[in-house]
This record gives structure tokens, sequence and C-alpha cells, in this order.
């Protein structure tokens, strides 16, 4: 068995973490570290987990694990692995933004398992991509694959409340959120960094803008991603462009029928759909912002870290109705 600790217990990706981790056959969880939390049995934070472990949050690090997963937000597990003497063999997946970048002044590898599989599966320190980051790469992989990238891209995305955190904000407690929908981060937001990383490292020489909309929806869970460029390709080239990118990605999937969030949430899968308009390529996409636009994503990182099957722990059913 594997054995897994997570630092930084208490947010909504430590809890969907803890989740598919207690039913993951081949992980044991032995320690979920929370300051804010310490004493507390898992299921005071997480009340989905009554009764699946008795677990309690601590305050200290484990280092006899064999991966730890840094749930502690944006800035904070560079601080924490330099406090900590965490050997070569214990993986670690960071969750955070802190290592996204391969700019040669770390040793993580961008966790993206549709665009570095194999580099993913020979390492030990993986950084775990951003959920907008996630749904809008997958849209433009085979694109770039194919050095069809020629102009600009256009991107508008929605994203549920908890894609901001369990901290409350003015813009996720309910009388704000529900029923309203408002724009943010316009054409600033921090994935697009990854996103640039990711189209160049199959597209030599990208330099075309990236136009990205994100906006917050009034729904708790998922990411909805519409995106078009130019090009001169067929609708036909264009499906069968995609559906061969990923025909041996066992989570991500080209549909031949619009999509719809509810298809992915609750599961680790990313759908989308290929159009042709008016010379334009029209992909959209759609994922759990928790699974695998996070935590899903980090235990698929780790399967393959280990040699496991990919989807192993994985196959979790969405809640269409």
């Amino acid at each position: 068995m594997i054995k897994a600790g997570i630092v930084g217990g208490g947010g909504y990706t430590a809890g969907e973490l803890i989740r598919i981790l207690l039913n993951h056959p081949e992980v044991e969880l032995t320690s979920v570290m929370s300051n804010s939390q310490v004493g507390k049995v898992l299921s005071e934070t997480h009340s989905d987990l009554i009764g699946e472990t008795d677990l309690r949050f601590s305050d200290k690090f484990d280092p006899d694990v064999d991966v730890v997963f840094l749930c502690r937000g944006h800035g904070k597990s560079q601080p924490f692995l330099e406090q900590h003497n965490i050997g070569d063999d214990t993986a670690v997946i960071d969750l955070s933004r802190d290592f996204r970048m391969e700019d040669g002044s770390h040793n993580f590898t961008y966790g993206l398992p549709e665009l570095q599989r194999e580099k993913i599966k020979a390492t030990k320190r993986i950084a775990n991509p951003g959920c907008f980051a996630t749904a809008m790469q997958l849209c433009l992989l085979p694109l770039a694959k194919a050095n069809l990238i020629k102009d600009e891209i256009h991107i508008n995305g929605i994203t549920g409340s908890t894609g901001a955190g369990q901290s409350k904000l003015d813009t996720t407690h309910f009388s704000w959120r529900n029923n309203n929908i408002s724009v943010y981060k316009a054409f600033n937001h921090q994935h697009l960094t990854e996103v640039n990383q990711s189209i160049g490292m199959l597209q030599g020489k990208f330099d075309k803008h990236i136009n990205f909309i994100p906006m917050r929806g009034d729904f708790t869970r998922g990411i909805f991603i519409s995106l078009y460029t130019e090009t001169d390709k067929s609708e036909e080239e264009l499906i069968s462009l995609f559906k061969g990118y990923y025909a041996n990605h066992p989570f991500t999937h080209v549909s031949d029928e619009n999509i719809a969030i509810k298809q992915v949430v609750n599961t680790n899968k990313a759908i989308l759909h290929v159009e042709k308009h008016n010379g334009k390529v029209f992909v959209t996409s759609i994922i759990d912002n928790l699974l695998k636009g996070a935590s899903g994503h980090a235990v698929q990182n780790m399967n393959l870290s280990f040699g496991l099957e990919e989807t192993m722990g994985l196959k979790l059913k969405s809640t269409v109705f």
C-alpha cells in the first residue's frame, strides 16, 4: 500500500482528495495536516466523510509517507518544502501554482498527463495544473501539436463558486452568488502563463495573444470553456484531429453532441466538443474544477508516478439528474 499524507487538509480540494484516497485500492491515507483544524476528526470539517474514517487532523508532518499532497494554497508550498527535509523517494504533488512554470528554478514537472504523461511517470515531483488552465489547454493541445494555431485565441470560461476556495469572500457567499454572474481578471488571469507554456512545448515560437474572459457562475462546481480561433481545416479534419490526439487518454473524451457541465460534475472526466463556423474552429470543454481541475487530477498524477493504472480510484459517476 502507498502511504499518503496531505498538508493543508481543511479546504475544498483537500476534502475531495481525502474522499478519493480513502477509497483508493492501493493507498492508505495516514496523515492529514491542518493547523486550523488540528485535533478534529476529519468528518467534523468535511461532513460528507462521516462514517468513513476516524483519522484526525494533525499539526505535524509525517515524514514516513510515500506521497505527500500539498494543498496549502499559492505561495506556501515552496516555504514548506524549504522547512521540511523530504527525501527524493517521497513523491510530492503540489496543488498550488508555486512550481507550474518549468523555468529551471526547480525540479517539478508540469503535471498535465495529456501533454507529458511519460515525463510524469518518470518523476516524483509534480506540479498539478490549475483548473481553468486544464480546461483551456485541452481545447488547444491537438491544434498546437499539429502547428495549427496561426491567429489570436478567444476564450470565455465560467466556473463554480468552489473554484474560489473555502474562505468566505464577498463574491462567494450565497446571497451574492445566487442568480448572479460576473467577470473577473479579464485578459489577466494567472492561468494564462501555464497555457502559453504548454502551447510553446508543442508549437514552438508561439506568439499569438490569448484573450481570456473568466466569469463567476451561480453554481458550485464545474468549469465550462468556449474557445475559437481561425483555421483553414474542415470540421471533419478537426474532429478527427481531436479524437486522434485523445484516443489513448482515458479521462478526456470528444463528444459528437453538445456538452453540459452536469456530465462531468463529481468525475475526473474532461469532455470536449468541436465545430467549425465561418473559418473558425470552435471548441467547448467541461471539467469538475475540484476533480479534473484539482484533486482527481492529482491522484491521476500519483497513479502515473507510481506505475499504477491511470484510472485507479477515479472511476467516478457524474450526477446528471
